[in-house]
């Protein structure tokens, strides 16, 4: 029997919810691309609850306690006394959400002689050393597609968030104002603007397509180039780098994967090439940007606005510059982990989880490291060049 070490984020601070604001969520018939949902055997949750917080324990305990097998669930997950650090020694499995990483770094790695398998609840297992995953022979997988929509729905969200000036606005009103002319003097129409988007694979690609019926004029920037068709479709200007294709744009919405390429791409020389009052949207990984030549853009009026939901570390310092710097538009890493978007990686991690158990294939969309190499379609994420790989960019 197996010990599966559960690494999820804390419950509210009002504890589990004890009811919800909705009664149900929509049933999908599949993904975009033509991917088929998880097809577990049986979920025990009732889809929109809170799935992704300790008490929720992604619906696994029943399934998993009734086969023999032993969970523990956790929030606790940073520094040597940890209770992932500790119980990760014994761990055959482990399983965290990229919202609440369990870092699985090459040290605790060689600490884990009994670990197999490391699932990421969701999209992006860029916290896991898949060099040292590969060298001791540990299978890592992810959910693919399973949130790539609510990560799509959440950057548009921010998008017009920033160019509306609406979270300023929104807070004159919470606190008994009614001033006019300071939440209009940031305020812009979308309507004409340059968009572009760095990185057109599943996410990329959704968010062009939501934003082409605003009427703006769509860039984007990938190793490799969308269809001559999907290009007329939406009306899309193809640019060849970075470099070339934040010159021309108004807002950037970032949805690359992290790696060497992608490491502070977005730094002073490249902010200061942008034209002055810009917008960038992140949704992405944190470290794509360099943290304080973003600070110092906003306080320079070089970016009119910044927002995402990605941060570095993760949850970040008290004191993290981002919380308190000017025109920003941050959350927690949420977008990924819509209520919506719990029950299909929930249920992906137990169909994950069955066919591990049964000794049966994975599905190949979900395969990052498996026999000791980089593997299947999500693989291509994690390697420099990758932008245009089905779950680029994702959470």
């Amino acid at each position: 029997m197996a010990k599966i070490l559960l690494v999820l984020y804390p419950d509210s601070v009002t504890g589990y919810p004890p009811q919800y604001a909705r009664d149900s969520i929509p049933v999908l018939d599949g993904y975009p691309d033509g991917q088929t949902l998880p097809s577990p055997s049986a979920i025990d949750f009732t889809p929109g609850a809170l799935l992704g917080s300790v008490s929720g324990e992604l619906g696994l305990r029943r399934f998993l306690e009734a086969a023999g097998h032993e969970l523990v669930v956790t929030s606790d997950k940073d520094g040597p006394n940890s209770v992932f650090e500790r119980e990760l020694v014994s761990a055959d499995i482990v399983i965290s959400q990229p919202f609440w990483p369990a870092y699985l770094t090459a040290e605790r790695i060689a600490k884990a002689p009994k670990l197999k398998l490391a699932i990421t609840a969701g999209i992006g297992s860029d916290h896991v050393d898949l060099d040292a995953a590969i060298s001791h022979g540990i299978t890592v997988v992810e959910e693919t597609y399973s949130n790539s929509i609510s990560v799509a729905e959440h950057a548009v969200m921010q998008v017009l968030a920033l160019v509306r000036n609406y979270l300023p606005s929104h807070e004159w009103v919470v606190n008994g104002g009614w001033n006019i002319s300071d939440s209009v003097e940031r305020a812009y129409d979308l309507e004409g603007m340059n968009v572009g988007v760095i990185a057109a694979g599943r996410i990329g690609r959704a968010v062009l397509r939501r934003l082409a019926p605003f009427d703006v004029r769509l860039h984007y920037t990938d190793k490799n180039r969308l269809s001559p068709e999907i290009e007329r479709e939406l009306g899309l200007t193809f640019h060849p780098d970075a470099a070339s294709l934040v010159r021309a744009v108004d807002v950037v919405s970032i949805h690359a994967p992290l790696h060497p390429e992608t490491y502070h791409l977005f730094n002073d020389a490249l902010i200061s090439s942008m034209k002055r009052g810009s917008y960038i949207v992140n949704t992405a990984r944190a470290e794509i940007t360099d943290r304080d030549a973003i600070v110092r853009a906003l306080e320079s009026g070089q970016l009119a606005g910044y927002a995402g939901d990605v941060w570095y570390p993760q949850p970040p310092a008290a004191d993290h510059p981002w919380r308190t710097m000017p025109h920003n538009g941050m959350t927690p890493h949420v977008s990924g982990s819509t209520l919506s978007a719990q029950a299909r990686y929930a249920a992906g991690t137990r169909e994950i989880l069955e066919d591990w158990f049964a000794d049966r294939p994975i599905r190949e969309e979900y395969l990052i490291v498996n026999g000791g190499q980089l593997a299947g379609v999500g693989a291509a994420s994690y390697t420099a060049g990758g932008e245009s790989s089905p779950g680029s960019g994702g959470k």
